[in-house]
This record gives C-alpha cells, sequence and structure tokens, in this order.
C-alpha cells in the first residue's frame, strides 16, 4: 500500500549518525553476518489483536486520519490477511459489516465510479463534486475487498475505467482526484497502473505517456522521486518500479538494462548495517523502507543481494511489546508500519534458514510484490475484478 495515510508518524533520529553517513558514502554493501542466532518469535496474537481492535473503534489519537479512513482499513485488513487470521479469527458478521462499509464508499459521479477515503464529507453515494472518489483509496478499497472474497458484484467497471481516466493529466501523471485535483505524482499513477492491471483494460489511460512521467522522475542515483527533479526515495522507487512491470508491453523495454544495474545498485546499498532500509540516501532505517526497498529488489529479481537474516530481525527489533509494529526499535506502533513490515517480512523471511525461524512462527504464504498483497488474494483479484465475458 502506497503511504497516504502515513502523516502521524514521528521523526526518528538515530543516536549515531555519522555510521549512517559513512555507511551510504561507501561503495560497498553494509557486511552483515549470515546467521548468528535465531530470530526472536513473531508477535502473531498481539498483532492479531492490535488491528481487531482498530477495526473495532479507532482511538481518538487518530482523528487527523480520518480522510484516511480507508487506507487503515486496508491496513488492518492486511494485517489479518497476511498472518492467516482474516478467516479463523473473525466472525463471517464482522467480514460482511467491513465489506459493507466499504461499499457505502463507493461513489458514483459525472467522472465514473470509485471509491473515497470514508464517510467524512458526505455519506451519500452520488459525487457532489465536494467528495469525490480517490484513486489510491480505490485501489485500496479494491484490494481490500478481494482479502474480504467480496463477489464485486457491485463494481460498474466501465464507470471505474472511465474515473482512472478521468485523473490522467497532460504530462501523463495522475492525480488523486479527477480533473486535475489534488496531488499528482508517482503514488497515483502507480494507483491507477494497478487498478487497469486487476481490470485487465487498460484502454482509457495513456500508457506511453505515463511512462514518460515515470521517466522524469528518475535520478542520477538509480532511483526515482516523487515528482521530476526531486530527491530519489524508496517508496517512489518501488512505486515506479512497480508500475513499469506491471505495464503492458510497449515500443520499447520499459527499463534498459543499464537502468536496471544502477536502480540495484542503489537499492542494495540502501540497506542498513542494521538490517533494516533508509528511505533516503544518509537517512535512518526505517521499518516500512524494507518493504519499499525489499519489494522493489524483488521486482528487480535481486532480493538475492540482500541480508534476508539481518532484514528480518530489524524488523522484529521494531516490535512493540503489546502489539504492533513500530519505524524503528523503541519508537510506538502503527497500523502501517505494522502492515508494512508483516509483508516485507513475508518476502523475506522465508529466505532465512528454518532454525532460525524461531519453530516456523516466521513462516508466511507467498506474497506479490506488485500489488502488494498475498498470492492468494491478488488471484481472488484477478478472477472477479476484471469484466466477466458470458
Amino acid at each position: 500500500m502506497i503511504d497516504a495515510a502515513n502523516t502521524s508518524m514521528s521523526s526518528y533520529t538515530s543516536p549515531h549518525p555519522r555510521i549512517y553517513i559513512r555507511r551510504a558514502l561507501s561503495h560497498q554493501p553494509p557486511a552483515m553476518s549470515r546467521f548468528s542466532e535465531p530470530l526472536p518469535p513473531l508477535a502473531r496474537a498481539s498483532h492479531i489483536s492490535h488491528a481487531k481492535h482498530a477495526l473495532a473503534r479507532l482511538p481518538g489519537s487518530l482523528v487527523n486520519l480520518d480522510a484516511s479512513r480507508m487506507a487503515i482499513v486496508f491496513y488492518c485488513v492486511g494485517i489479518l490477511d497476511l498472518l492467516g487470521a482474516l478467516q479463523d479469527q473473525t466472525s463471517d458478521m464482522e467480514r460482511v459489516s467491513w465489506q459493507t462499509w466499504i461499499w457505502e464508499q463507493y461513489a458514483i459521479g459525472r467522472y465514473g465510479t470509485g471509491f473515497k477515503p470514508g464517510p467524512f464529507m458526505s455519506r451519500s453515494s452520488t459525487n457532489s463534486g465536494h467528495d469525490s472518489p480517490h484513486i489510491i483509496m480505490t485501489y485500496t478499497a479494491l484490494l481490500t475487498l478481494s482479502m474480504l472474497r467480496d463477489d464485486f458484484a457491485r463494481l460498474n467497471r466501465p464507470g471505474l475505467l472511465q474515473f482512472v481516466g478521468s485523473c490522467q493529466n497532460r504530462d501523463g501523471s495522475f492525480s488523486s482526484t479527477p480533473n486535475g485535483g489534488g496531488d499528482s505524482d508517482l503514488r497515483n499513477l502507480y494507483s491507477a497502473f494497478a487498478i487497469c492491471a486487476l481490470l485487465g483494460d487498460w484502454s482509457s489511460i495513456d500508457v506511453e505517456r505515463a511512462i514518460g512521467f515515470v521517466d522524469s522522475c528518475r535520478t542520477y542515483e538509480g532511483g526515482y522521486g516523487q515528482l521530476p527533479s526531486c530527491e530519489a526515495q524508496g517508496g517512489t522507487t518501488y512505486l515506479a518500479l512497480a508500475a513499469l512491470h506491471l505495464a503492458p508491453p510497449g515500443p520499447r523495454p520499459r527499463l534498459a538494462p543499464a537502468e536496471k544495474a544502477r536502480s540495484e545498485h542503489w537499492l542494495v546499498h540502501s540497506q542498513d548495517a542494521s538490517g533494516g532500509f533508509r528511505g533516503r540516501t544518509g537517512k535512518a532505517p526505517d521499518a516500512c523502507y524494507c518493504f519499499w526497498g525489499g519489494a522493489a529488489l524483488r521486482i528487480l529479481g535481486a532480493h538475492d543481494k540482500i541480508n534476508a537474516y539481518a532484514f528480518t530481525q530489524f524488523i522484529a527489533s521494531c516490535q512493540f511489546p503489546f502489539g504492533g509494529i513500530a519505524k524503528a526499535p523503541g519508537q510506538p506502533p502503527d497500523f502501517y508500519h505494522t502492515y508494512m513490515s508483516l509483508a516485507a517480512a513475508a518476502m523475506y523471511a522465508p529466505r532465512v534458514e528454518l532454525s532460525a525461524r524461531a519453530y516456523g512462527q516466521w513462516d508466511f504464504t507467498p506474497f506479490n510484490p506488485l500489488l502488494n498483497a498475498r498470492e492468494e488474494t491478488v488471484r481472488w483479484a484477478r478472477s472477479y475484478i476484471p469484466a466477466r465475458t458470458s
């Protein structure tokens, strides 16, 4: 999931900043031991409880995230899905209530159909112009409904395509809402590409113009910034690389071999000596960037070039004693970092030696790095979201 609701996460400053600067300037990847001792236990029960409590009642401290409630639902349902608890540890009534709430955010209007971030502006299903669908929240809603095994009988596919097309700008980028509304950056472009890939229909957008925008965000380091001329970041680099790999074939390779090698080099050297990943050159490691950087390397087929044991050990060290995972050890947890950390672990913990996995506690089912969900969930989405032929 895209960092759409990560607005309340406090900054983390390393007590040893010079270590990170020195590592960033090095031309060698961090020297980390391959294996030393078993990983700490994965607090599955506590993380499940953390997510279920949020789905029942959000704390008042998160009122500033009310406009991103759809993203919070995605993170929490996603946590349960990743931990294999969605069917076994929730009731039919709970799952139906979550589906119902998501469909209540389904909006119909002059620019097509899509999902709103929540009911904070209006409870009406008719788009008034002030509460239009949001392209990132539409992507998260589709995935969350797939986790909940919705049959998408209520989905207006032509309307959804119209909505995605109405968000594309002249430079190829995408706005978060129709007709140039909201931000226009790689987060929205990735969401548009993911929606088209799930629908199996790219007819409503100009793919080549969008690819041109992605290329314009590339930096000399091999990463991608949020917009042209912006600093490369781990999250936006993932979004760019995932979009390029989701796109249908074009007149030329989406990523030239030299470009791929440079991106791979920058990502590999973003792994810190702690095992965690930095989001930007010279910054402290952050658990969410374990997903952004780790998933990008999985997409490039270079996941064997980082230390999977140290990677998973860093995520384990960010666990909060009473449930949830924080951005860094000793910090308070949140739903965003919990989901992203578990998604990262789903890709890399299985690569750790069996004897180090705390007796199977770090085992996960296969994960799809392109669409950010379990493979089983993605298969459901690809089966039920496209238009069905009679």
